[in-house]
């Protein structure tokens, strides 16, 4: 059963409000990892490593002045859009499920993912400092 809406708009509206596009369908999610060039995908969640590391990351990777960045940002919400999450969970099967995580795509290619437990026991700028690199050599 899906987590509220009310519950987790603010959770949605801190990654959407700075340019995070949503996948809310298996066809969303198809059409954002079929497409050329490198796509993060951000997969929220309502826990606290979310809340205090993941999102917050994104917003640092979004700020950096690098030029170093994917050409797109999307996100799948576990626990909300269960049909776009297990679509985008198709493309990585060989991956069990992690909420929070990080996807990196270059031309429909898995090249990077950081897990949950990759993400909870560091902060936010350790998290985007990791996917900076990697956007440095990919994107």
């Amino acid at each position: 059963m899906p987590y509220s809406p009310l519950l987790i708009k603010p959770f949605k509206d801190e990654l959407t409000s700075i340019g995070v596009k949503e996948l809310l369908t298996p066809e969303d999610v198809d059409k954002a990892l079929d497409q050329p060039g490198t796509t993060l995908v951000v997969v929220n969640s309502v826990c606290g490593c979310a809340a205090g590391i993941a999102r917050p990351a994104v917003r640092k990777l979004l700020d950096d002045e690098s030029g170093h960045k994917p050409d797109r940002i999307v996100t799948v919400f576990a626990g909300q859009e269960l049909e776009a999450t297990a679509r985008f969970r198709q493309h990585i099967a060989d991956i069990p499920p992690s909420s929070p995580s990080f996807a990196l795509f270059k031309d429909k290619e898995l090249i990077y993912f950081i897990p949950k437990h990759r993400i909870e026991s560091r902060d936010a700028n350790a998290v985007a400092s990791d996917l900076l690199s990697v956007f440095e050599e990919y994107a």
